[in-house]
């Protein structure tokens, strides 16, 4: 609605005087008459200096700022890291003609740019900077060009030897996104600095070497540092140490400190990957509601990519921190083990703990973990009977 005014008042977006109103704002009709104020002319009373009594602090005015053009609309779509997905997602099905599997193989072969060009949209006005080449110690160097770095992941490979009496029927659960969830963790922020003795700073994170407790428990819970046949001190990671000393605490009790003889940490942050993570897990939850399973493989192999080549890797050179790779892998492979524990101590049998993923139990798994696809939830990958009255599982059964 538009009214004609008897006393010109000021433009909305310019300042000058104008003699209409529309739609409740005073405004200029013809956008030639719609410019800014001249130096020249005065200004207008709200931006009149004020005079400071010696007893009044002076403040500085932040200049207001005139709109140009047409004001942005209320209420429209948000848009955010996600929407690259989308798009990424969006674009292949239409190079393609919708063909899902071209189009999802290439999606896959770009997953590792796209991956890292996530992560830059991710970290824009983060908090913490990412130092993506710092100078790295020895014992995270592969020692020959095929061979691996002297750090020690904790991965298990653990099969009950012996179950209770009779026969039983095993579920065996897929933990959902293990890598995803593991992308928070403590990560070690810059260069990682050498210190010697017992003490662990829970604000810095990275590598130790240690002594492990003794395990007394493997008859129906894995050992938290794998499957390990020599003895002596190893070098672990972050996960697995902080693992160690909760176990180790009046809560658990179930065995001794670690003995910490040296480390290599930086000052460190949980959230570090956290804005990243949640719009990766996003796009997987709406991928599953929507039966989107172009989007889903995207970004399964985003995020499992993206971890699997930030060390030392010819297909990223953008990230080189084997030390956060050793410290994820780590992270989901300790997720593992307290779902183990939580189905142990929750009356389950635990039958096995493979990987990032597998765990095989006896009982109502239900009344313990949400079934579904999420990942806080866990799936059955299979069931099978097993057992006599003296059953002790045999090496094919194991494999």
């Amino acid at each position: 609605m538009r009214r004609n005014l008897t006393t010109a008042e000021p433009c909305v977006l310019c300042g000058r005087p104008a003699q209409h109103r529309v739609a409740g704002f005073v405004q200029h009709l013809d956008p030639a008459d719609c410019r800014p104020t001249t130096a020249t002319a005065p200004a207008p009373a709200s931006e009149q200096p004020t005079r400071q009594t010696p007893n009044q602090p002076s403040r500085t005015t932040r200049p207001v700022e005139r709109a140009k053009g047409p004001a942005r609309r209320a209420f429209q779509k948000p848009s955010g890291p996600a929407d690259l997905i989308h798009q990424a997602v969006q674009g292949a099905l239409a190079e393609h003609q919708g063909d899902v599997d071209t189009a999802t193989t290439a999606l896959l072969k770009k997953a590792i740019p796209d991956a890292m060009r996530l992560l830059d949209e991710t970290r824009k006005g983060a908090r913490y900077d990412v130092i993506a080449h710092p100078w790295i110690p020895d014992i995270l160097k592969k020692q020959t060009s095929r061979g691996a770095d002297q750090i020690w992941e904790a991965r298990p490979k653990w099969t009950r030897h012996e179950l209770p009496p009779g026969s039983h029927e095993v579920t065996a659960l897929d933990i959902n996104g293990a890598y995803l969830s593991a992308l928070k963790t403590h990560l070690p922020l810059g260069q990682l600095e050498h210190s010697a003795g017992p003490a662990h700073d829970r604000r810095r994170a990275g590598v130790h070497l240690i002594t492990p407790p003794p395990w007394d428990h493997e008859a129906v819970l894995p050992n938290p540092i794998g499957n390990r046949d020599e003895p002596g001190p190893l070098w672990v990671t972050e996960p697995t140490l902080r693992l160690l000393l909760r176990l180790s605490g009046p809560k658990y009790g179930l065995c001794a400190p670690p003995e910490i003889h040296e480390s290599y940490t930086s000052g460190a942050t949980e959230n570090l990957l956290e804005k990243f993570r949640i719009a990766l897990k996003d796009a997987r939850d709406t991928a599953i509601t929507k039966n989107d399973e172009v989007t889903l493989e995207y970004v399964k192999a985003m995020y499992s990519k993206f971890v699997s080549t930030m060390g030392e890797s010819n297909y990223n050179r953008e990230l080189y921190r084997p030390d956060w790779m050793h410290i994820i892998r780590s992270q989901a492979f300790a997720n593992l083990w307290m779902k183990a524990f939580k189905a142990h101590d929750e009356g389950l049998a635990v039958v096995r703990a493979m990987g990032t993923d597998e765990l095989h139990v006896i009982g109502d798994w239900r009344r313990v973990f949400p079934a579904g696809r999420g990942v806080t939830e866990v799936k059955v990958k299979d069931t099978y009977t097993t057992g006599t009255d003296t059953h002790t599982i045999t090496g094919e059964e194991q494999e």
